[in-house]
């Protein structure tokens, strides 16, 4: 093989291991964001864990507002089945837009379970209520920075397989862009649950 032979093979060389680490690059960053998603599902499964202890809780003193309880109920069942949908993959837009829409359900109807609640005194200074509620509070406040976090590893991924040349590795590669976790659009579903019980 001559100079001119040698040369070709580094270049073509080269330009393979270039390519390579491109797509190890958007590898990582989709595995970076998959996992930033894992952090919000165990957020999530928390929350689910502890709002049958609630409802429970508060069954003993709202006892003529069954609607409310049952439809608590009813969302955390919706917004877990929306989250394992999504958790099995955190790239598929629908999946993601539907928990969304469910999660937001859920803080409704919790939203309007501790509005009651407001009502009944004896809810308001049960101990086990009032423990919950902080949990509770806790645990949203987690969620709110995994999602932050989920946003940021999304945006990051989203950037690089839409800039060049990535996109075109990111094309061959069949990597798909991620959903960013957004706010819905109704006022009421966008306000926090609020779980204070001073």
């Amino acid at each position: 093989m001559g100079w001119g032979s040698w040369t070709f093979v580094g270049i073509v060389v080269a330009i393979a291991l270039w390519l390579v680490s491109i797509y190890n690059r958007l590898v990582a960053l989709r595995n970076r964001f998959k996992n930033a998603f894992a952090q919000i599902d165990v957020q999530l499964k928390r929350r689910y864990d502890l709002i049958p202890n609630l409802v429970e809780t508060a069954k003993g003193y709202i006892k003529h507002e069954r609607e409310t309880l049952e439809a608590v109920i009813a969302a955390r069942s919706s917004a877990q089945g929306a989250n394992r949908r999504a958790a099995a993959d955190p790239a598929d837009a629908e999946a993601m837009k539907q928990m969304a829409v469910a999660e937001a359900g859920l803080s409704g109807a919790l939203g309007r379970l501790f509005a009651l609640s407001e009502s009944y005194p004896d809810l308001k200074a049960n101990q086990n209520m009032i423990q919950l509620s902080e949990e509770l509070t806790s645990t949203e406040n987690k969620i709110s920075f995994a999602r932050q976090a989920y946003n940021d590893a999304v945006m990051g991924y989203n950037t690089a397989i839409e800039s060049f040349p990535d996109n075109f590795v990111a094309g061959f590669g069949g990597f798909r862009e991620a959903t960013l976790l957004q706010a819905t659009e109704s006022p009421e579903e966008r306000k926090p649950v609020k779980v204070s019980f001073s």
